[in-house]
């Protein structure tokens, strides 16, 4: 468990990018964790406990955000904190279907 000084030291980092996502207009979504909770459904009714088990990673969170380009998206991407820790981003395009 982290101390409180050791918790103000992980979340500040997250707080000043965010911050700065968000006041270039590029923040989509305020950044969200993923709960432990979940399932995922297969064909014909099958439900497995948890998602993505067969992965050795897990997603612990995202964020969506502007960018016009895959590539202005990884340069955003590179200033997410949690390389601090040895952890790595994803970066996606969105998908938007049709209604």
């Amino acid at each position: 468990m982290l101390t409180p000084e050791q918790m103000k030291n992980v979340s500040q980092p997250w707080i000043d990018w965010m911050g700065s996502l968000a006041a270039q207009n590029k923040l989509a979504n305020i950044g969200n964790r993923l709960g432990y909770n979940a399932a995922v459904l297969k064909p014909n009714d099958v439900v497995i406990n948890g998602p993505y088990a067969e992965i050795k990673e897990i997603i612990a969170g995202f964020s969506v955000v502007f960018a016009e380009t895959l590539e202005e998206a990884i340069e955003i991407a590179k200033g997410c904190p949690i390389f601090d820790v040895g952890g790595s981003v994803e970066v996606r395009n969105v998908i938007q279907m049709n209604s």
